[in-house]
């Protein structure tokens, strides 16, 4: 069936154009002037006030990820629909080889997790917890047989998913070879333990103190360190996750600087939420919030003080005008509060890490829109056009073009959403990170390669319309 999608704005990464869209199958096959094309014939949807925006793409997700003794509570059928109904029309999950397993297996077993299941497309990028010469050689196949063609590494979690300087420096001489991205936890887990051990012999066991033994040099200088790596491996393109700090956004900003292939993302938690009114609440709640690297003072870090005296929140904003940081994703790892989160009461250092979020990206993101921080065409740039890029899939996804896939949004700037529990929330959580927060705007229509998942505040999708999605190499390199 072909689509036409009329009267609205379309938002690229250089402009606001009124356009009509014109969908015929899976594929967007024209853009023309309002009212360019005849209506008859069509699935028409008005798009009249609203925007028009390529599907939100989130390359940093763990459905059915395993974490200190239980799961991520969504499944690649729960966290997808959730998804969709936050428009997000692709993930690229990851994929989790601990030490000792074996990467092509582990690789098979996510494949399964998720075959069949998602109501959006999907892609996988590679854990690699053990590196060794089998693992090495397991890159070089994936890239080349797979569609997977970047790889996480860890400097934190010893035991479990740390990759000591050798072996990251080993994995980075062999994404250099095959043309692959290194993605990295930057954050010195060696130094983090003691720390953390520490803290609990002091009795000092509340969720704010998971913050606290993960103070912002840490990821500064695990930053630095990995850049330091990359270069020496041939500058190979290093992509750091979820950044949440001032000081390692300075390491990331010097690099570009330098003409380095490095590139960071950050998340929605660390640009909106503060340690005092998330892991600093009394008691225990404040467990709904412990995700690594940690939520921060927004203004009175002792850590660090950013430039002209701001904290990292202001930096973090300041880094995604300034292409310093070049994505947003979520790290969406969900835990229920009972029975999960809890596993940590009296040791903040048993608390399962993460946040879910992958529902409310592109609504928290567009709030940057809304206060100044960021362009319309900064927020579909950092949120769909960029992933697709820095990730190869562009210009099938990221962008509303002729031949590009149908995935689109139609975004209503003219109401609100109230999300929670007790207003929009559909992951598979019994808590929520941004209860009560109402956005400016609200997610109107979803079309996941031209089927309409969400219209009129309903889900429309199915259960194994997502497709894998197989990736080529970044196109961002120099």
């Amino acid at each position: 069936m072909s689509t036409l999608i009329t009267n609205g704005k379309v938002v690229s990464t250089t402009g606001v154009i009124a356009q009509d869209v014109l969908i015929d199958g899976e594929t967007i096959t024209a853009l023309g002037a309002p009212g360019y094309f005849s209506e008859e014939g069509h699935q028409v949807i008005d798009a009249t006030g609203k925007y028009v925006i390529p599907g939100g793409i989130d390359v940093h997700t763990h459905m059915e990820m395993p974490f200190g003794g239980t799961v991520a509570s969504d499944t690649f059928e729960t966290g997808t629909r959730a998804a969709a109904w936050g428009g997000v029309t692709t993930i690229v999950d990851m994929a989790v080889q601990n030490t000792g397993g074996n990467v092509q297996d582990q690789l098979a077993a996510w494949h399964d997790k998720a075959r069949g299941k998602c109501a959006i497309d999907y892609g996988f990028h590679q854990i690699i917890g053990g590196v060794d010469e089998q693992s090495l050689k397991d890159m070089q196949y994936l890239v080349q047989n797979e569609g997977v063609t970047s790889f996480k590494l860890f400097m934190a979690y010893p035991g479990v998913l740390y990759s000591d300087d050798g072996q990251i420096l080993r994995a980075m001489q062999t994404a250099a070879e095959c043309g692959a991205m290194i993605m990295m936890h930057a954050e010195n887990g060696i130094a983090i333990d003691v720390l953390i051990q520490q803290a609990v012999a002091r009795g000092d066991t509340d969720p704010k103190f998971h913050s606290y033994t993960r103070p912002s040099p840490l990821e500064a200088e695990a930053t630095h360190r990995a850049i330091v790596l990359s270069h020496v491996a041939g500058n190979v393109p290093l992509y750091i996750v979820h950044m949440s700090a001032g000081d390692a956004l300075n390491e990331v900003a010097a690099a570009r600087h330098h003409g380095r292939n490095v590139f960071a993302e950050t998340c929605p938690q660390y640009l909106w939420l503060t340690l005092e009114e998330t892991l600093g609440k009394p008691g225990f709640e404040g467990a709904k919030w412990v995700c690594s690297t940690p939520v921060r003072s927004k203004d009175h870090d002792p850590d660090y003080i950013g430039q002209m005296g701001h904290g990292h929140q202001a930096d973090l904003w300041k880094g995604l005008r300034m292409n310093e940081l070049a994505v947003v994703s979520t790290d969406h790892c969900p835990f229920c509060f009972k029975d999960q989160k809890e596993m940590g009461l009296g040791n903040f250092a048993k608390i399962p890490n993460g946040i879910g979020g992958v529902e409310h990206r592109m609504e928290l993101i567009y709030q940057g829109v809304v206060a100044g921080e960021l362009s319309l065409e900064r927020w579909v740039e950092t949120c769909s056009t960029t992933p697709a890029r820095m990730f190869g899939m562009y210009p099938k996804k990221g962008v509303i073009a002729p031949g590009s896939d149908a995935d689109v949004v139609v975004w209503d700037p003219n109401t609100t959403t109230t999300i929670g529990i007790h207003g929009k929330h559909h992951m598979n959580m019994d808590h929520s990170a941004w209860e009560g927060w109402v956005i400016d705007g609200k997610v109107d229509t979803v079309l996941s390669r031209g089927t309409v998942l969400i219209r009129n505040d309903q889900y429309l999708g199915t259960t194994g319309h997502g497709q894998f999605v197989r990736r080529g190499l970044s196109q961002y390199l120099v």
